[in-house]
């Protein structure tokens, strides 16, 4: 198996596994789970692998976005004023994704 695909399975099992958990941990009110860990330490756990994915994927976007810009001008230089505006542009929307996620983050664990 290839290690793309173990890692693309790893992250599936760990979203699903996260979908399925989580709602049930914040219908508790404060009710420690068999593990002992209560809905807040979830809740913090939620913040810290939600922030870590999304910089993951905003940095795998950002260099595959920039990749594929340097690419196109470096095949057509004369486009390259044509291909800068929009690769800057979907480089912010990138990066705003990221700050939304860590701003949700941050509205997590103020209600711990």
């Amino acid at each position: 198996m290839s290690t793309m695909k173990k890692v693309t399975m790893t992250l599936g099992f760990t979203l699903v596994n996260l979908m399925l958990f989580v709602p049930m941990v914040l219908a508790a009110d404060g009710v420690e789970a068999a593990g002992g860990m209560t809905d807040k330490a979830y809740m913090a756990l939620a913040a810290g692998i939600g922030l870590g994915l999304a910089a993951i994927g905003g940095g795998l976007g950002q260099g595959r976005t920039a990749a594929a810009a340097l690419e196109g001008i470096a095949r057509n230089p004369g486009s390259s004023d044509k291909v800068f505006t929009p690769m800057i542009l979907g480089l912010a929307l990138i990066e705003s994704l990221v700050i939304y996620s860590f701003v949700i983050s941050f509205l997590l664990v103020g209600k711990i």
